[in-house]
């Protein structure tokens, strides 16, 4: 075969991202702070492969996203596949593979990574994480409260104080009686004003009005005058008096009532909140930054009882949410909180000579076996080299070893940050430095 002299670039694939050692540090604090919350409500951690039959897309995911934003390609088998642009299709497939042998409601819980082809840009690439969330078997509102607690005591874990985001919420069962009942709008034209709507933030005032009225028509500044309500109750007073007790008005006060008995009280009704996918059957809600300076949607999710429908399978109701590691990453840095870096390695062994190299070898392992993390040099450079080298990298203590310390066991140990140092015995070194933690 020919050898190409092509150069190889070093760049990754538009719009994913490497993750060197720092970065993987700030992932790992992320899902930690993600996995500590969801099991704190008893939520398990599941998981299933990237790739899944195209189909499952298509049945119930939303036009946009199948046609325009999936990796979707033929397999040596001829069959199509995806890379997953969401994790909800995939656990309601779970699910539904299975519901007989599961004691409901289910409270479940994945990472996954997520593929997208969309233009990257702030807050949004090809591949990112995302916490996946979701109760299953609970048809109450029970479910909502307590998926958006969640969602509430992940930010709080983080850091973030209610001042800082709004819970958004809305209800799709009042959005679609509007559209399809007061309105008499067709399926297709419904479907095409839920999908405006949902880009209203993405549009100015006018345009999105005449985008509106391009479906509507004549009916078109009812539309509009309850789209722009200021609240809840400016909402229900402008809907005809048939509407006022709709069950999803009923849920969306019976929501905010709830929540608010749980301290739960940045929670903002918005009649323009839809969500893109095409799943959602009641209450909807997405977590919003309201720092001037990042106005975005940070995560979001909601009700979606049907989904195993296009399994053939009974109906299970269901309420989950997706936390995306990229917008929430943002948002940390945002508001300065993003841990600082710490290395794995706890304490670095310098070695003034080679003969020494076994005997350094030896302690080391000594002190890993009492818990602490150990690496050796194995460089052969000069004392002030290798302690260069180990405050280059952040590691917090250096100890030498030696001819004396060989010889008497002793050490000295030096905290890098500080400049402070501990002599102390070789058997005493591990609980020291996990005194350190």
């Amino acid at each position: 075969m020919e050898k190409s002299n092509k150069k190889i670039s070093t760049e990754s694939y538009k719009g994913v991202r490497d993750f060197y050692p720092q970065d993987m540090f700030v992932q790992n604090y992320i899902f930690g702070v993600m996995r500590k919350a969801v099991e704190s409500f008893g939520y398990s951690e599941y998981g299933a492969s990237i790739l899944e039959p195209a189909d499952l897309y298509k049945a119930k995911t939303g036009e946009e996203i199948v046609n325009e934003q999936t990796y979707t390609f033929k397999d040596r088998g001829d069959r199509e596949v995806t890379l997953r642009p969401e994790m909800t299709p995939t656990v309601a497939r779970m699910i539904a593979a299975k519901r007989r042998e599961f004691s409901f409601p289910l409270r479940w819980y994945s990472i996954p990574n997520i593929f997208r082809y969309e233009q990257p840009q702030k807050g949004r690439l090809r591949e990112h994480w995302q916490l996946n969330a979701d109760i299953f078997g609970v048809e109450g509102i029970e479910a909502e409260i307590e998926i958006i607690s969640i969602a509430h005591s992940i930010m709080k874990e983080f850091g973030l104080k209610d001042e800082n985001y709004e819970i958004r919420i809305n209800d799709r069962k009042i959005m679609n009686y509007i559209l399809n009942d007061l309105l008499s709008l067709s399926p297709s034209e419904s479907h095409t004003v839920s999908k405006i709507i949902d880009k209203k933030d993405k549009m100015s005032r006018e345009d999105f009005a005449d985008k509106i009225r391009s479906v509507v028509g004549a009916k078109s500044d009812e539309l509009l005058n309850l789209l722009h309500s200021k609240n809840l109750d400016d909402f229900i007073n402008k809907l005809p008096d048939e509407a006022k007790t709709h069950q999803g008005v009923l849920e969306l006060k019976d929501l905010q009532t709830r929540l608010a008995e749980i301290e739960i009280k940045n929670v903002v009704f918005s009649p323009t909140l839809m969500r893109g996918f095409d799943y959602y059957t009641g209450i909807v809600f997405e977590i919003f930054d309201t720092n001037p300076e990042n106005r975005r949607a940070i995560f979001g999710g909601g009700r979606y009882d049907d989904l195993l429908s296009i399994f053939d399978a009974e109906k299970i109701p269901a309420v989950g949410f997706g936390m995306g590691d990229v917008t929430i990453r943002d948002v940390l840095l945002t508001y300065g909180l993003l841990p600082e870096y710490k290395p794995v390695a706890e304490l670095y062994i310098c070695v003034l000579e080679e003969k020494y190299q076994s005997y350094a070898n030896s302690l080391a392992q000594k002190i890993r076996e009492a818990g602490v993390n150990v690496s050796v040099d194995y460089s052969g450079r000069k004392i002030g080299d290798q302690i260069k080298y180990a405050d280059k990298n952040f590691i917090p203590f250096v100890v030498c070893v030696g001819e004396n310390e060989v010889k008497n066991e002793e050490f000295k140990v030096k905290n890098l940050n500080s400049g402070e140092e501990s002599t102390l015995k070789k058997g005493e070194m591990a609980e020291f430095l996990k005194r350190q933690k």
